[in-house]
């Protein structure tokens, strides 16, 4: 497994996805942090994280894209279905190497939120500031990031399967940001109401389903300082099914 990590890290920085992902991500948190906080004179990092987890349908896509579709494309998929790996371990270096890159992005944009602290210590100190809160929140903004890595490692094992049944690495981009949307976008559907404010789905059941496949949902309890350990287990078990579904889809290939 460690032999595919390595590969996998290098390889995202032999080829320029690497550095396009992390300049992208990296250049638009700043930008969102800024517009989001500073600019709108508010502590409150909510809008924040809300919009980043929108901008992840995207950016996750360009992670997993070529994890194993280049892999098919290149003719190279047969070498690893016979090196000396097993196929959960190949699967797994592919998936924590792309999440290694994702997390690095997320620790890294932590940075964005130095100006609040700044800013906050000399309001505190008696200067004038543009800002009209004591300070940022430490919890809801840990939360948030500890919840963002959670559902991002969840999207980027969906990623990992499209791509396993994938030849074509931009095939493998559409089709993972179209299952991301929706996994993102299914909660929206239960927050339309109708001009007498009742909601447009009537039925309570479809409601709870949508509420309980939707990423979104998990996501609130996090973003308030509160650890949610059921939307812990959500996304772990949200994980695990796409890299077990990616296993298989490979066992099947080995010995079909």
């Amino acid at each position: 497994m460690f032999a595919i990590y390595r590969k996998e890290m290098r390889s995202y920085f032999i080829n320029p996805i690497g550095y396009i992902y992390l300049g992208v991500f990296l250049a638009f948190s700043a930008l969102l942090c800024c517009y989001t906080t500073l600019i709108s004179a508010s502590y409150d990092t909510s809008s924040y994280f809300t919009f980043l987890i929108f901008a992840f349908v995207i950016l996750i896509p360009i992670l997993t894209m070529r994890l194993f579709a280049e892999e098919r494309k290149l003719r190279t998929e047969q070498l690893l279905l016979t090196a000396p790996v097993t196929i959960t371990g190949m699967v797994l270096g592919k998936y924590f190497a792309a999440l290694t890159l994702y997390v690095s992005g997320i620790l890294l944009s932590c940075i964005n939120f130095l100006p609040l602290y700044i800013i906050a210590s000399a309001e505190r100190a008696g200067e004038e500031t543009a800002l009209t809160h004591i300070g940022p929140v430490t919890a809801q903004i840990a939360g948030s990031v500890f919840a963002i890595i959670l559902l991002g490692a969840a999207l980027i094992a969906v990623g990992t399967l499209i791509s396993a049944l994938t030849e074509n690495q931009l095939s493998a981009a559409v089709i993972t940001i179209g299952v991301i949307a929706a996994m993102v976008l299914l909660n929206v559907f239960n927050l339309l109401t109708d001009s007498n404010g009742q909601p447009i789905i009537g039925s309570y059941v479809i409601r709870a389903i949508l509420d309980w496949i939707s990423v979104i949902s998990r996501y609130s309890a996090f973003g308030q300082g509160v650890f949610d350990f059921a939307a812990l287990l959500y996304y772990v078990s949200l994980a695990f099914i796409f890299l077990f579904l990616t296993v298989r889809v490979y066992e099947k290939r080995r010995w079909g």
